[in-house]
C-alpha cells in the first residue's frame, strides 16, 4: 500500500483542501471553467451563472459583517470598507494567496496571455466558487466560506486610512512619523503580453517596500502595503516607549 506520503493528490482534492469544503466534481469543474475555455470546447457552461450568484452571497455577507463588526461606522466608511474587501483587485490578492490561478481552465489564448494572474479572471472565479458553494450547502456554510476567503482583508480594511487603499496608509504613517511622502520607483519585464511591473517605495531615502503584479497600479499597491507593515511596526514600538514613558512620569 502506498504511503500517504506518497499519494497522488489530485488537482480538484488539493484545492477543496485549500478551500476547506466539499463541492462535487462537475461543480467544481464548472466553477473553475472560464468562457475562453468553453469557448474552445465547443460551447460548455462557463461559470458565469455560478459568479452572478457568487456575487449576490458575498455582498450579502460582508455587508452583514461589516454592519455587524462596525456599529459606529457611517454608511460611507463601510462602503469603503466593503469595496476594499471584496472589489476586483482585494478578490485577486485572495485568490492568488490560495494559488487559485493554477487551477482556472483556460483557453489557449488566454493561458498565453497570462489570464491565470489577470484581476479579473481570478476575482471573478473567486465569486463562481462561492455560488457552488451556496448551491451545495446553502446559506450558512456559504457564510462561513466567505468568511473564510474575507476575514482578514475585512480587519486590514478596518485600519486602514481614509482613502482605504495602501498608498493612502502609507501616506497617512509616513505623516504620523514624520517620514517625507513616499517615493515609487517601478521597472517591468517581460513581453508585453504578460509584463510582470516590480515597483519600490522609498522614504526618507531608504526602500522600505517592494510589490510586484500585471500592473504598475497594482505593484505599487503590493509595495505600499509592504512599506505600511514595516512602519505599523516602528509606529506601535514609538506608541509602547511613550505609554512606558508616560507611567513612570506618573509614577515619579
Amino acid at each position: 500500500m502506498a504511503s500517504k506520503k506518497n499519494r497522488q493528490v489530485s488537482p480538484a482534492s488539493e484545492l477543496l483542501e485549500k478551500l476547506g469544503v466539499h463541492l462535487d466534481p462537475e461543480l467544481l469543474v464548472l466553477a473553475l471553467t472560464h468562457r475562453s475555455f468553453a469557448h474552445e470546447a465547443g460551447g460548455i457552461p462557463t461559470n458565469e451563472r455560478l459568479e452572478f450568484l457568487g456575487d449576490a452571497v458575498l455582498g450579502v455577507v460582508s455587508a452583514e459583517a461589516l454592519y455587524k463588526g462596525f456599529p459606529d461606522r457611517p454608511e460611507g466608511d463601510l462602503a469603503k470598507m466593503r469595496a476594499a474587501t471584496v472589489s476586483q483587485r482585494p478578490l485577486a490578492q485572495i485568490a492568488r494567496r490560495l494559488d487559485l490561478g493554477k487551477y482556472i481552465l483556460l483557453g489557449k489564448g488566454e493561458s498565453r496571455t497570462g489570464g491565470f494572474d489577470k484581476d479579473s479572471i481570478l476575482s471573478d472565479t473567486v465569486e463562481s466558487l462561492i455560488g457552488a458553494v451556496y448551491l451545495s450547502h446553502g446559506l450558512e456554510t456559504a457564510r462561513t466560506f466567505v468568511h473564510f476567503l474575507i476575514d482578514d482583508t475585512l480587519e486590514e480594511a478596518a485600519h486602514m486610512g481614509a482613502g482605504l487603499d495602501w498608498k493612502t496608509s502609507l501616506q497617512e504613517i509616513c505623516a504620523r512619523l514624520g517620514f517625507d511622502s513616499p517615493f515609487y520607483e517601478n521597472t517591468s519585464d517581460g513581453p508585453d503580453h504578460a509584463r510582470v511591473f516590480t515597483s519600490f517605495v522609498v522614504i526618507d531615502g531608504v526602500k522600505r517596500g517592494t510589490g510586484s503584479g500585471s500592473a504598475k497600479k497594482h505593484a505599487e499597491q503590493a509595495a505600499a502595503e509592504d512599506a505600511y507593515r514595516v512602519l505599523k511596526v516602528i509606529e506601535d514600538k514609538r506608541l509602547a516607549n511613550e505609554t512606558a514613558q508616560a507611567a513612570d512620569s506618573a509614577k515619579a
